[in-house]
């Protein structure tokens, strides 16, 4: 995650009013500043830290925001600041691993308005876009949709169709991407060395597709989660080398690791059907059925097939619960 510091885009970079036909102070007013800090001992502490900072998109007038859940996830303390200095306590509300999206909720006045939803499904290939991280327009930079595909994280997570801009944003963490209408198309999510084609050099950001937001939003508004089926979760940090899936690093504690599997190992086989990348290694584990499924594995090691049978977990389990101060 980008660290929080004093800086602003070169003037020719950044959005200007009379280039948009909407009013682009107000829309960049609602994104919002993100610290959020969590106890030592939460699980996600060791990978994402226990200090995070990025940014967030006001959804209502009451101080419900949008952000990246990777920032807010098991906090314990949140603050949100508006691009004019106002700091606001607030409290996480939700967090949904399969979308990443994370969901706070202001406990003061916020002061400032409210960003119309838009839908990423109307943006293409090409097609202009504003990346804005708190702070206005001297930290908003013009970019463009330069690609939008699937794409498959290392730590278990798969979109089946993600939004890719560059140039790349520093503050990319929760930053608002807003389409040609003003409206939110997205939330940042990461920086990426391939943003319009895999294999391909152009650094530029992952983007979560705003259109995944209201299916889940009611649930998430009531219960803290998605009411669908938990996932099974093996708790492996996994990559793709040479065509292959290797286990990078496995998460401490987690099914991977208490069933025997080791970093090196490249999985071969889930359930005897061969896995061909990582998003079919997800795919293939999610069919199995819900989180607790037996999922069997093979993998290669040290020259030799190893059969593995990893009992998967549902991973919002390990998850410390928002709590209202």
């Amino acid at each position: 995650m980008a660290e929080s510091i004093d800086w602003e885009f070169p003037s020719a970079v950044q959005p200007k009013p009379d280039e948009v036909s909407f009013d682009l102070e107000r829309a960049l007013a609602a994104v919002v500043g993100v610290r959020a800090e969590c106890a030592a001992d939460a699980f996600t502490a060791g990978v994402l830290g226990t200090e995070r900072e990025g940014n967030g998109v006001v959804l209502r007038e009451d101080g419900l925001v949008l952000t990246i859940g990777y920032l807010t996830v098991e906090a314990e303390s949140v603050w949100l600041t508006t691009g004019t200095g106002v700091a606001v306590p607030a409290h996480s509300l939700a967090y949904d691993q399969p979308t990443g999206f994370g969901l706070v909720q202001a406990l003061g006045r916020l002061g400032v308005p409210a960003l119309e939803r838009g839908s990423a499904g109307r943006l293409a290939v090409g097609d202009p876009v504003i990346v804005a991280g708190q702070g206005g327009r001297r930290r908003a930079l013009n970019a463009r949709v330069v690609s939008k595909r699937e794409f498959a994280g290392y730590w278990e997570y798969l979109l089946e169709e993600a939004i890719f801009t560059a140039p790349a944003h520093p503050q990319w963490g929760g930053a608002a991407v807003i389409d040609r209408d003003g409206r939110l198309a997205g939330i940042g999510s990461l920086f990426v060395k391939e943003a319009e084609a895999e294999g391909r050099s152009l650094q530029g950001n992952m983007i979560v597709p705003i259109d995944l937001l209201d299916p889940i939003l009611d649930d998430l508004l009531s219960l803290g989660r998605a009411k669908r089926v938990a996932r099974p979760w093996l708790g492996i940090y996994a990559t793709e080398v040479n065509g292959h899936v290797v286990i990078a690093s496995l998460a401490s504690g987690g099914p991977a690791e208490g069933a025997g599997l080791q970093q090196g190992d490249v999985v071969l086989e889930v359930a005897e059907a061969p896995v061909r990348g990582l998003a079919d290694l997800f795919r293939k584990v999610w069919a199995l059925g819900a989180a607790g499924v037996e999922v069997p594995l093979t993998v290669a090691r040290e020259g030799g097939a190893v059969e593995v049978r990893v009992r998967s977990a549902d991973r919002n389990d390990l998850l410390k619960k928002p709590r209202l101060h």
